[in-house]
């Protein structure tokens, strides 16, 4: 029996889109439930985090920058080839390998980190940072790209920014104003104890995205299969989801290479994750966070934007870069257990 449920906690990413593919019929009906499934998933993960242990970094900074400047700048390349190259006469190619820059970081990234022996605090404060600046952008960029029928840009950012800045904010509010209520409830009645998740509702977040991974691909392959679109579309968007995440793996360890730690970060999170026990350098440890930071990004948020307010096929880029990123940290993670 162990040995099942590690074969399906080890493949749970494949399992989940071989499922939604396959049962897509019905599992496009269950589409509704994805902000709700998406906001515990959040909300969840924010439990696990101790606002007090967190700290601001230069490299989070820069990194942010980074990754809006790739968004715009593969966006706007993207609509200046429209001549030269025919199949991105189709504007979901270009909303597609934006989205996959844009998106932000992974709610599970500083999990992988850990393991791989990066700072978990300084991971969970940029994916923080991240997912509030998704918050202010997406408002700002999406009327201006997609115009909505019947909205003005100011209206279409309001709603968008209603919709996105509640799934998003709405979790890091209401999980950190549960620890601060059972905190100070601890300490009128004189005892000394801290919020704290325990284990097994710390594993929540992590069915949840299985969840949110099967309900996502039904929905697209339903797409795939009603809708027309001409196979050089799809192929470019696989390839700029490829490309796009190599380049962010790339820049985020040569980010985090100048920018070196003084230590892993380990605290509060050792109860919840087991990070790396063998020694890393302060260089190798910011190279491990930044890299995760910049390249391991919250897919699912991705495609429920692009399925709400984009092109649908434009989902394409987010679900692929889902497949790129999974095969690249299961590299990572065997190269680090074989190196212990």
């Amino acid at each position: 029996m162990r040995q099942l449920l590690s074969f399906l906690d080890n493949h749970a990413l494949f399992i989940a889109i071989i499922v939604g593919a396959a049962g897509f019929s019905f599992f496009r009906l269950l589409t509704p439930a994805l902000p709700t499934l998406i906001f515990f998933m959040l909300f969840f993960t924010f439990c696990k985090v101790n606002p007090l242990d967190l700290r601001l970094h230069v490299w989070h900074g820069l990194a942010l920058i980074v990754q809006v400047v790739l968004a715009i700048g593969a966006y706007f390349l993207l609509c200046v080839l429209e001549p030269v190259l025919p199949v991105l006469k189709n504007r979901a190619v270009a909303e597609s390998v934006m989205l996959c820059f844009l998106q932000p970081t992974a709610t599970a990234a500083p999990i992988i980190a850990g393991k791989l022996g990066g700072s978990i605090q300084n991971l969970t404060m940029y994916t923080i940072v991240s997912n509030f600046a998704t918050v202010i952008i997406v408002p700002l960029f999406f009327p201006y790209i997609h115009p909505v029928d019947g909205f003005s840009f100011g209206m279409a950012a309001l709603v968008i920014l209603k919709k996105v800045g509640g799934l998003l904010v709405g979790p890091f509010v209401l999980a950190w104003s549960l620890r601060l209520i059972y905190d100070a409830m601890q300490r009128y009645k004189g005892r000394d104890e801290r919020f704290e998740l325990s284990r097994s509702w710390a594993q929540l977040p992590f069915y949840l995205w299985c969840a949110t991974i099967v309900i996502l691909m039904g929905d697209m392959v339903n797409t795939l299969v009603n809708d027309t679109y001409h196979v050089f579309s799809v192929v470019a968007i696989c390839i700029g989801a490829l490309v796009a995440c190599i380049m962010q793996f790339y820049i985020g360890r040569m980010i985090g290479y100048c920018f070196p730690a003084s230590s892993h970060g380990k605290d509060y999170h050792d109860v919840v994750v087991n990070p790396a026990t063998a020694p890393v350098t302060p260089a190798g440890i910011s190279r491990i966070t930044a890299g995760q930071a910049l390249g391991q990004k919250n897919t699912t948020l991705a495609i429920w934007m692009a399925q709400t307010y984009l092109f649908p096929l434009a989902a394409l880029g987010p679900a692929a870069y889902t497949i790129c990123q999974n095969f690249f940290n299961a590299h990572q993670l065997r190269a680090a257990a074989r190196g212990r």
